[in-house]
């Protein structure tokens, strides 16, 4: 029973494969954050470990051992820290301990199940060193042994990592499929679905955790409120935000990269509703808020600010100083001109 949810075609591209017994050494699953990459690995373990013949059953006990993450031959790899390491949150990389461990692991035979199966979560992650320690494993994989390496920014990898792997790519999961199993599967109320189906950007994960706890919602309300603000303030206020926005990308780059992306996303919804085309926004729960933020900006200086916001996500990707970038940003920020309203044609567009 595969159980990712909206990708069809990389379901039945495994599905295929283990029918013919042709399952690769290695795969990279890559696709945005939430989007099923997980999931899709984890079925994987299950349908390479299944104790039936319909695999995988998600009923015998190797299928129940590997969700519970109790297997003892599938193996779950990333940046969360253990609790002995007193760091707080992700490490900032996949370290070659972790990868030298793998390599141990991997010369075993495997222990209860058909197959040892390392899924490194984050892949992206991993720093030169490791990422050479594992080519070596790449190039002459062990008998019975499955490597799946997830990556929401696969671009970040070594060319001949990702040539050693067959890659899956996990596509956004549309919003009807979000909306339909939020609603029929997850029994929530159709409002509440509509709203998460589009605020979770095709992530399916988002959407459903953000079923179950509220408070995903209200720190996304407080993060967009805060962004709003940031063109009524001084300059001098804009760099503090930058400044503390630096320090949280030094400490959690996910986090930080976030940050910027709801910013893209706010003025992508408000050069639509600036252009009349607010049914098509994503933000649904912010709408009357847009509708107000629109009258602030010209449209030439909301195309320009979504631009630079690219540009400081394209720089922070290439590894610049992620201060420098920041208050560059924070420089382009168009300032919020609230006498324009009620101002017919006082701005050109």
């Amino acid at each position: 029973m595969w159980n990712v949810i909206g990708q069809p075609r990389a379901v039945e591209l495994l599905r295929h494969s283990l029918d013919r017994g042709r399952i690769a050494h290695a795969y990279l699953f890559a696709g945005q954050p939430h989007v099923g990459k997980t999931t899709l690995a984890i079925n994987l373990a299950q349908a390479m470990n299944c104790e039936q013949e319909a695999r995988p059953c998600g009923q015998c006990g190797a299928c129940l051992r590997i969700a519970a993450g109790k297997h003892a031959d599938v193996q779950v790899i990333g940046r969360l820290s253990d609790n002995s390491s007193g760091e707080a949150g992700p490490r900032k990389e996949i370290g070659i301990g972790q990868i030298r461990e793998l390599q141990q692991a991997a010369v075993l035979q495997p222990y209860e199940g058909k197959h040892r199966v390392f899924i490194i979560d984050g892949a992206e992650y991993l720093n030169e060193e490791s990422a050479n320690c594992l080519l070596k494993t790449l190039e002459e994989p062990p008998p019975s042994v499955l490597i799946i390496l997830l990556a929401a920014n696969d671009a970040r990898l070594l060319p001949t990592i990702i040539s050693r792997c067959q890659r899956v790519e996990l596509h956004p999961v549309s919003v009807n499929t979000i909306e339909q199993e939020l609603i029929e599967h997850r029994l929530i109320e159709p409002d509440k679905a509509k709203t998460l189906s589009r605020l979770c950007r095709g992530g399916i994960g988002w959407a459903i955790s953000a079923s179950l706890d509220d408070s995903l919602l209200q720190e996304r309300s407080l993060r967009l409120n805060e962004l709003q603000e940031i063109a009524a303030v001084s300059l001098d206020r804009r760099f503090d935000f930058a400044n503390k926005l630096a320090s949280q990308f030094n400490r959690n780059r996910d986090s930080a990269e976030e940050v910027l992306r709801l910013w893209l996303e706010w003025w992508r919804d408000l050069m639509l509703v600036r252009e009349g085309c607010a049914e098509l926004i994503t933000n649904v729960d912010q709408e009357a808020a847009l509708v107000r933020n629109s009258e602030y900006y010209s449209l030439s200086e909301i195309r320009h600010f979504i631009e630079a916001i690219r540009a400081a996500l394209g720089q922070l990707e290439q590894n610049a100083n992620p201060r420098l970038v920041l208050e560059v940003l924070m420089l382009s920020t168009p300032n919020r001109e609230e006498e324009r309203v009620k101002r017919p044609g006082a701005e050109v567009r």
